[in-house]
């Protein structure tokens, strides 16, 4: 104790930042380690009959299973937290596994999404690619997803109960094809929903679907104490790089996901999940 307040009246300046630091590691480590939080939201979806029960749509994105921050323990009771939430239908929104630098172990894809073969949910788990699962192999994730019973959309659609549930494949390395997606949808007044990792597609692809779901920008991974996010990849505004998004009668929901993309910490942005409730629209 003595050293310490010795170092405080010789290196004030010194010290007080070696404080702050240790604080910023010690927060930046909670919130990369924390519990994903669950937001939830309720949707009235077009086309669904009107008798149709509320279905429970559970949204993952961006789980990049790596060493030391999302190894696939922690994977596990991730997926032992989305169990006990009972959705109906799960659904994926790219980017399983990482080649980041800054780490202290990698995984096989077939190590990395074998956690997610607990996930119980009656209408199935659908995902789509990212484009972390591109550079590294696209077609050893699409093999080893669908060993575990993951259905795997690349530009197609697959009816879950009363949805029917589009996959545009990544738009970021330029393997989204929405024309192809569409004319795999069945004619007439159906109730759709589309996966796609990269958002950006809600701005620049059209397609007239009422709900999109995405993931990628991890809401910034870094962000302010009070709010926000001091920088975002999107091409458009933050408000289309996080949480809800309501525009011309459609919905875009992005989550923060679960992992880490470059740097191997969350600051002020916790990881989460969403549980879109959709109800027919009267």
């Amino acid at each position: 104790m003595h050293s310490l307040f010795t170092a405080l009246r010789r290196h004030p300046y010194r010290t007080a930042l070696a404080v702050f630091t240790l604080a910023c590691l010690a927060v930046a480590w909670r919130d990369t380690m924390a519990d994903p939080v669950v937001h939830r939201t309720e949707v009235a979806l077009p086309g669904l009959p009107a008798d149709t029960p509320p279905l429970r749509v559970l949204l993952l994105s961006d789980l990049h299973v790596i060493e030391p921050d999302m190894s696939p323990a922690r994977l596990a009771r991730i997926v032992a937290q989305v169990n006990a939430l009972r959705p109906d239908l799960v659904v994926i929104a790219g980017d399983f596994v990482s080649d980041r630098l800054l780490a202290t172990g990698h995984y096989a894809f077939r190590d990395a999404v074998a956690p997610l073969a607990r996930l119980r949910a009656p209408l199935g788990t659908i995902a789509v690619l990212g484009n972390h699962d591109h550079w590294r192999s696209a077609s050893r994730g699409k093999l080893e997803l669908a060993r575990i019973g993951v259905t795997v959309l690349s530009n197609e659609s697959v009816r879950r109960g009363p949805l029917i549930v589009g996959g545009l494949d990544d738009y970021g390395t330029q393997n989204d094809n929405s024309l192809a997606m569409m004319k795999t949808v069945p004619p007439g007044n159906v109730p759709l929903i589309v996966v796609s990792h990269n958002p950006d597609v809600f701005q620049h692809r059209t397609f007239d679907v009422p709900l999109v779901l995405a993931g990628h920008f991890h809401c910034g991974q870094i962000g302010w104490p009070w709010g926000g996010t001091p920088a975002h990849t999107s091409d458009w505004d933050e408000r289309f790089s996080c949480g809800r998004t309501d525009k011309d009668g459609r919905m875009l929901i992005v989550t923060a996901g679960l992992g880490n993309s470059i740097l191997p910490f969350r600051l002020f942005i916790k990881p989460d999940m969403w549980l879109v409730t959709v109800r027919p629209k009267r």
